[in-house]
């Protein structure tokens, strides 16, 4: 697209205080606008409003990407808003581009992205009946003004006065940046997507006023209250009360996470627009008033996906399991798959994204989401093929870990397996490629990954002492990884028709190297990574030791990030279902359902972040809010529901259940790019009974006995 406009920013900085951008126009009575449009980004987030109403339902506008090679651009139809007399207004806040991201780590491109001066870029394009186009786009002509926005920031929040009303302005000056990196919106927009009520308003024994909304959204909060001018709100944000039952928020580390608002007179009601926050709790530091529940809302924003999963059962423990699993990725999908949305961190990790792709695409429609997340691995990756550990890569470091640089052939592989575009392999192949070919040249033994700096299986819970690795050799992990990704290279090539001799070879050396120098494993995640990614020369025997090793351990896991996606895969793959069973359904720590039972309303970081005596695991890395064990949600699709697809895309579907009388019944669905498909089965005194429906050709089995059917709705009796 050609553009007229050029970047502007203030002419001196405001401190902290977002500056408010304005055009003002008159309509033409003689040729007004048949149609009028708004073309808009900014260095930084933005709200827009023509005519003081609201431009568009973007939250946190233009999303985040890797600015410097790729900023989005955002399109509004605004014919219907004009009047004979226009005034645009922007406000501009630092968002993703200009906070102190990470806040944990320094580096040169966190230095210059500090030293950016605040920018936008917009362009009014206003077309008469006659196709006529006038353009104003922004130039020296546009003004500045200090916005009621004292301060807005991702960790630290924002400030708020309802008084200010900008009544001097001056003349905003144009300064030299690219249009280069610019490209129209290409993920889904954020959007306050739902409303939370408070549930109740209390009093801790500490003597805090404390409201909580019964779940742990990200998003902010919306109050409203009866004030006096110049009276003051202050709410800061937590995750959990600690053991008294006190407000908490030490692992929030750094980030002050709080909202400041100075009211004006009369009933008022306000939300931050600039920010977001993880939270379940709020404390009113500050409230006019005596403070109820009806006051309070929170709104839960994240990107625009539909959801496509659906999972019940008769066991209310793992029904809320099963509700975490939807929150926690709710509240990290906001324009990039995060960690956590709390702390002075909310980074797209690339580790979590790969282990939860798989359940992450069967819960909500995430092909949008993923094609541009991963347009924006491929362009932050190094020239060597190094992958980040974050994308946008925040980070910078040039050292990648095993399966968290994976992600760059196993994201891609499993949206093209989900949604059955070929668009996402044909997008990402020289990435995959590039990744391959950074191992190769980067490990210290040839069809191996040896030398590397590695997470390791992070937080296993086997790690030693003082560490937070799991007791898993890393080499083993990177080589096994290395072969997944460079099988992932095959098939991608086979879809598309390239030439992957190369690899293929390279796939027999790694397969052959790996059996050599790993002939025995020594941990639940070595033996799980080996047998699910076809390295154990002797799968079945390599699953019953892993079984084995599960009984030893007391029916509990030990894995961490790498192992636990796929130790259940495993098991119920190789005729241990109801170990799988066992450990799905196990409350006590370590167990899925031990957070269930603490009061956990989404995933926690650790297994134990809340302790068995209501301590905490740590304050510097603590996070109620992290969705990568939620990865377990793929096997309850796929193995205790058994829907999987056979065909990319869901084209041809295989339903084969496995039920479990301990659950009494379950029901699982996904929409597919095909149709839905849904599987339920029941025990009941005679059988278990089962509901299959499925809109695309299916092999159903039951018992072990397949049926080939085409679509329709079918039921069948099995044995209990």
């Amino acid at each position: 697209m050609e553009f007229q406009a050029k970047w502007i920013r203030p002419q001196t900085g405001l401190g902290d205080v977002c500056p408010v951008f304005r055009k003002q126009w008159k309509t033409n009575a003689e040729r007004p606008a048949a149609k009028a449009e708004l073309i808009i980004t900014a260095v930084g987030v933005y709200e827009a409003r023509l005519n003081g109403a609201r431009v568009g339902d973007f939250v946190l506008a233009p999303g985040w990407t890797s600015y410097e090679k790729r900023l989005q651009y955002q399109t509004y139809d605004i014919t219907g808003m004009l009047q004979e007399e226009n005034c645009l207004e922007v406000t501009v806040g630092k968002g993703w581009a200009r906070s102190p991201m990470p806040g944990f780590a320094d580096n040169e491109e966190k230095k210059q992205r500090l030293a950016q001066p605040c920018g936008l870029f917009a362009e009014i394009r206003l077309t008469d009946a006659e196709g006529n186009e006038t353009v104003m786009g922004t130039d020296a002509s546009w003004q500045y003004g200090e916005s009621p926005i004292r301060f807005s920031e991702i960790y630290d929040g924002e400030h708020y006065d309802a008084r200010v009303c900008p009544e001097t302005w001056s003349d905003a000056v144009e300064y030299e940046r690219s249009c280069e990196n610019l490209i129209p919106q290409e993920g889904e927009k954020i959007r306050e997507m739902e409303r939370v009520q408070a549930k109740r308003i209390f009093v801790t024994p500490a003597g805090e006023t404390v409201v909580d909304f019964g779940q742990e959204v990200t998003g902010y909060v919306e109050f409203t209250v009866d004030a006096k001018a110049g009276q003051a709100v202050k709410l800061l944000h937590g995750e959990v009360l600690d053991r008294e039952g006190n407000f908490y928020r030490d692992n929030y580390r750094d980030a002050k996470a709080e909202l400041q608002y100075i009211c004006r007179d009369g009933v008022q009601t306000w939300h931050p627009s600039l920010t977001f926050f993880g939270f379940r709790y709020v404390k009113l530091e500050e409230f006019p008033g005596e403070a109820r529940p009806e006051q309070f809302t929170a709104i839960a924003v994240y990107s625009e996906m539909k959801q496509t999963g659906r999972l019940r059962c008769g066991v209310p423990e793992l029904n809320q399991l099963f509700s975490n699993i939807f929150w926690g990725q709710k509240g990290n999908f906001l324009d990039v798959p995060t960690d956590c949305p709390q702390r002075d961190e909310r980074l797209g990790w690339t580790g979590d994204a790969e282990v939860f792709v798989k359940t992450a695409s069967y819960n909500f429609d995430v092909e949008t989401f993923f094609n541009k997340w991963l347009h924006d691995l491929a362009a932050d990756q190094f020239a060597s093929g190094a992958v980040g550990h974050v994308v946008p890569d925040y980070l910078q470091n040039q050292t990648p870990s095993a399966a968290w640089g994976d992600a760059a052939a196993i994201c891609p592989w499993q949206i093209y397996q989900t949604y059955g575009s070929r668009k996402v392999l044909e997008d990402q192949f020289e990435s995959m490629k590039k990744w391959v070919g950074y191992i190769t040249h980067a490990t210290t033994t040839p069809n191996l990954w040896t030398g590397g700096e590695h997470y390791g299986d992070w937080l296993g819970l086997d790690a030693p002492s003082g560490s937070y690795k799991g007791s898993s050799r890393e080499d083993l992990i990177a080589s096994a990884f290395y072969a997944l990704s460079t099988q992932l290279v095959i098939k991608a090539g086979q879809v598309l028709g390239e030439d992957v001799t190369a690899y293929e070879r390279l796939y027999q050396d790694i397969v052959k190297a790996f059996r050599a120098a790993y002939p025995e494993y020594r941990t639940q995640t070595e033996y799980t990574v080996a047998v699910w990614f076809g390295l154990a020369e002797n799968p079945q025997q390599s699953a019953d030791e892993l079984a084995a090793m599960v009984k030893r351990d007391g029916c509990q896991l030990k894995t961490g990030f790498v192992g636990t996606p796929f130790l259940l895969h495993v098991l119920s793959g190789y005729g241990y279902t109801d170990l799988a069973y066992t450990l799905l359904l196990r409350k006590e720590y370590p167990s899925w359902l031990y957070p269930v039972i603490k009061g956990a309303t989404t995933i926690w970081e650790h297994w134990d972040g809340i302790m068995e005596d209501g301590g905490f695991w740590s304050v510097d890395m603590n996070s109620f809010n992290h969705y990568a064990y939620g990865s377990v949600a793929d096997w309850v699709y796929e193995e205790a529901a058994g829907i999987r697809p056979l065909e990319p895309g869901f084209s041809r579907v295989q339903v084969a259940p496995k039920p479990d009388r301990r659950l009494g019944w379950l029901e699982a669905s996904i929409e597919t790019r095909n149709g839905l498909v849904r599987s339920r089965w029941e025990y009941q005194e005679d059988g278990v009974r089962y509901e299959i429906e499925t809109e695309m050709p299916a092999v159903i089995v039951i018992d072990g006995v397949s049926h080939q059917l085409s679509a329709g709705t079918y039921t069948f009796w099995g044995e209990a």
